[in-house]
């Protein structure tokens, strides 16, 4: 019985799979981009009208800006980039926080942008701040354990979120001065983390050491999807800013396909990635913050040459399919696990959040260039 059950969920999944191709693995770039549009719309005039959710300079917005970065640049409209300028850099001064949370990677996320708007236009003050913060990381020991105690996070990269807070930003910033002590120091700070938070058997970061332990209702270990994506995410942005000859690249490429075969066996059949990866049956709702990531991460990896199209192609477009079904009629992505550090088991579809369509936006534009 137990077989025959398991014959019949194969057949399924791949009938799902091959349904979802059909009606949408041959998106066209230009339908992409409207969604994109549609999505970048939406979110730009809700803060317009509505404020900022949360503070200009914080990890969620961060995370956001990197994707309209990459979308405003994907469709040559600049009128993101002159927001972001005006409404975001200019006003923080380009800034990093001052205060006590100024060393902690949510905080200097926002230097990907000032980064990349330096690259743009060259403007020495877009990186001013960020840089010295930088010049002061170089000079601390980062000898401390990254266990989850002592505020640990506000002075090491001590949960797997952080990966891609931190190491894409110090590697933009070595990219715009020539500077390769940052991504040397990016290099170290990442193995560090790995070292500490990767589960070699499930290929999989913890989110923090106060997960090691526990388990979940079916008995397996606890690994968060949103965190996962945040690792995947951050290591595709980490790599674009490598050079090709940067010493440990290999080691980022062995680690990115062991994490990417593991993520494409613990797709769902809706296409999206329940938010607890082991444990998807007491976690049943879609959730497109992880799976935006995923979906950015694994269509990168192709486009890269460093995952093969045939087998990851499909995941990229069932992940899609589960993104764009979860668009409202007026540009709003849904389905958005909120903010946390674990997984939770119920996700509404009208649950939205500024950094799931950061990913969103990553995701279509390594989408397109993977359609005609």
């Amino acid at each position: 019985m137990m077989k025959t059950k398991g014959i019949f969920l194969l057949i399924l999944n791949l009938v799902l799979s091959f349904g979802f191709y059909k009606c949408y693995g041959q998106s066209s770039r230009p339908a992409i981009m409207e969604t994109m549009k549609k999505v970048a719309r939406w979110q730009v005039d809700s803060i317009k009208q509505h404020g900022w959710r949360h503070a200009e300079d914080d990890w969620t917005n961060g995370t956001l800006y990197t994707g309209l970065m990459a979308y405003a640049q994907a469709s040559g409209n600049r009128s993101y980039i002159d927001f972001l300028r005006k409404e975001v850099g200019e006003k923080l001064n380009w800034q990093i926080t001052k205060d006590s949370l100024r060393y902690f990677a949510d905080f200097y996320c926002v230097g990907q942008l000032y980064t990349e708007l330096y690259l743009l236009e060259k403007q020495p003050r877009t990186i001013k701040d960020f840089r010295q913060l930088a010049d002061t990381l170089l000079a601390r020991p980062h000898t401390e354990s990254l266990e989850w105690i002592n505020k640990i996070n506000r002075r090491e990269w001590a949960w797997c979120d952080a990966l891609f807070m931190g190491p894409p930003a110090l590697a933009l910033l070595a990219k715009a001065t020539g500077n390769t002590q940052y991504l040397d120091l990016s290099n170290k700070l990442w193995w560090k983390t790995t070292a500490y938070l990767y589960d070699k058997e499930e290929h999989l970061f913890y989110r923090d050491s106060r997960f090691f332990d526990r388990k979940e209702a079916n008995g397996k270990k606890v690994f968060w999807a949103r965190g996962n994506g945040w690792v995947m995410g951050g290591m595709a942005r980490l790599l674009d800013n490598m050079p090709a000859n940067y010493p440990d690249r290999p080691k980022y490429i062995q680690l990115f396909k062991e994490m990417a075969g593991k993520i494409k066996t613990l797709q769902q059949a809706d296409g999206s990635w329940r938010t607890s990866l082991l444990d998807p049956e007491s976690y049943p709702s879609k959730e497109t913050s992880g799976t935006a990531f995923y979906c950015y991460a694994l269509a990168w990896g192709i486009n890269h040459k460093i995952l093969d199209a045939k087998t990851y192609l499909p995941v990229v477009r069932k992940a899609w399919h589960a993104l764009t079904t979860s668009i409202t009629a007026t540009g709003m992505l849904g389905n958005v696990q909120p903010i946390g550090n674990k997984a939770k088991a119920e996700i509404k579809a009208d649950d939205t959040e500024v950094y799931a369509i950061g990913g969103f936006l990553l995701a279509g534009t390594e989408l397109m260039k993977l359609t005609n």
